[in-house]
């Protein structure tokens, strides 16, 4: 994913599927570096983990 896109879902009032690793997560915060975020798996608010923007995927589901 690219870092322009990590701010858009950061910012939108929709929720959007991404992962890290095929497994869902949500992006807590961005990086002032432009290049890593804080994100945590969305079944667990206490684990978090600083993740490669790069390594994140949008899924895009098929209705």
């Amino acid at each position: 994913m690219e870092y322009q896109r990590a701010q858009e879902i950061v910012a939108s009032p929709s929720e959007y599927e991404v992962t890290y690793n095929n497994v869902s997560v949500w992006i807590d915060k961005l990086h002032d570096d432009g290049k890593t975020a804080t994100v945590h798996l969305r079944r667990s608010l206490e684990e978090r983990s600083e993740v490669d923007i790069s390594e994140l995927n949008e899924e895009y589901l098929v209705h």
